[in-house]
C-alpha cells in the first residue's frame, strides 16, 4: 500500500436481486482487489438482505426492520462506500434506489464509488451518471471516475474471474481514483476542527 493511502472498511453495495444477475461477479472482483491492497471490504448484497419498500427514513421510522438496522450499521461503519448496479432501462435497478431511499447520514462526507453493468457496448453509463446524482444528493462524495463493465455476460469467465482486460484495465484506474478521493477525505476527517 502506498504512504498516502490508509486502510479502510469499504462497503460495497450489490444492487440487484434478479435471477441470473451479473453485477455481484464485478463486486466479488473489487473486493477482492481491495483485499490485495490491505482494506476491509464487505460486500452487502442487497439479494440477500430483502430489504422492504420503502415506508419511512432510517431517522424517522418508527418500527425499523432489522435487516434496515443490520445495513445501516454497516453502512455507517464504512469508511467508504462503492454501489454496483445494473442498468435497467436506462436507469439504476429499482432495488438500489429503494435501499438508498432509507439513508442519509450514513452516505454524508463520505467517498462513494459508482459501478454499473450491462450486456450492451455502453456499460451502464446512464445508470452510472444517474447513481453519481443520487449520492451526490444524499450527502455523499461520488469519485468522478466510474467503472463501467459492457458486455458482461461475456467479461467474466466460469469461474467469476474477470477476463476482459480492458475491464481489468479500467477497474485499476477507478480503484486507484476511489482509494485517492476516499483516503483525501478520510484524512480530512480525522483532523481536529479549529
Amino acid at each position: 500500500m502506498p504512504k498516502n493511502i490508509i486502510k479502510m472498511k469499504v462497503g460495497l453495495l450489490i444492487g440487484s436481486i434478479r435471477q441470473g444477475r451479473q453485477s455481484h461477479k464485478i463486486g466479488h472482483y473489487l473486493a477482492n482487489q481491495l483485499e490485495a491492497r490491505q482494506h476491509e471490504p464487505q460486500l452487502l448484497d442487497l439479494a440477500a438482505l430483502s430489504l422492504p419498500l420503502l415506508e419511512e427514513r432510517v431517522s424517522l421510522h418508527p418500527a425499523l426492520p432489522q435487516t434496515v438496522k443490520e445495513l445501516s450499521g454497516n453502512l455507517h461503519q464504512a469508511d467508504a462506500l462503492i454501489l454496483i448496479t445494473p442498468e435497467y432501462h436506462g436507469s439504476f435497478s429499482g432495488v438500489i434506489k429503494n435501499a438508498l431511499d432509507y439513508f442519509s447520514a450514513e452516505f454524508y462526507r463520505k467517498a462513494t464509488g459508482i459501478v454499473a453493468v450491462s450486456a450492451g457496448k455502453l456499460g451502464g453509463v446512464s445508470a452510472a451518471n444517474q447513481l453519481q446524482q443520487v449520492v451526490n444528493s444524499a450527502g455523499g462524495i461520488a469519485v468522478p471516475t466510474k467503472l463501467l463493465v459492457p458486455e458482461v455476460y461475456g467479461a467474466f469467465n466460469e469461474k467469476m474471474e474477470l477476463v476482459n482486460e480492458h475491464t481489468i484495465r479500467s477497474a485499476k484506474k477507478f480503484l486507484d481514483d476511489f482509494e485517492w478521493l476516499a483516503t483525501a477525505i478520510n484524512e480530512k476527517k480525522s483532523v481536529p476542527a479549529g
